[in-house]
């Protein structure tokens, strides 16, 4: 039997040092590793990366602590397409991440380039709300975790 060890999770950006801002400055992460491909050099990149070649791309990964996302940013190319509005939908639908306060912790992402989502502050046991990254991918942010 095969086992799985997970890797990252990828988010595709239209403006890398925007995305950067909100993901390292606002949410915490830090930079790691970076390539910048290019199917001129790396023939079939396209094909890994599902668009239509020739094409660039800066693979920048973040982590924070043990989650580890990869930023995807295509220089001189607008990525296409629209990320999930709800929960309700197929396919990921946020990213989310325990926080001391949520409001506080909405208000900093919102001045690092998020949107909050109007209506989602609920107390389910411990608040949440929801925000967008710069590009409309959702995040939550849940109350503290209880203690194990």
């Amino acid at each position: 039997m095969s086992s799985y060890v997970p890797s990252h999770a990828g988010v595709c950006v239209s403006d890398f040092d925007r995305a950067v801002r909100f993901y390292c400055d606002g949410l915490g992460f830090e930079l790691a590793e970076r390539f910048d491909l290019d199917s001129t050099q790396l023939p079939g990149l396209e094909r890994g990366l599902e668009v239509d070649g020739p094409v660039q791309v800066v693979s920048q990964m973040i982590v924070n602590g043990p989650m580890k996302i990869e930023l995807l940013f295509y220089p001189g190319r607008a990525p296409v397409g629209v990320p999930s509005t709800s929960r309700g939908l197929l396919g990921l639908t946020h990213l989310s991440f325990y926080v001391d306060d949520v409001d506080r912790a909405a208000v900093r992402l919102v001045e690092h380039g998020g949107t909050l989502i109007e209506r989602t502050r609920a107390d389910v046991g411990i608040p949440i709300v929801f925000l967008t990254d710069p590009d409309g991918t959702r995040v939550e942010l849940m109350g503290q975790a209880p203690e194990a």
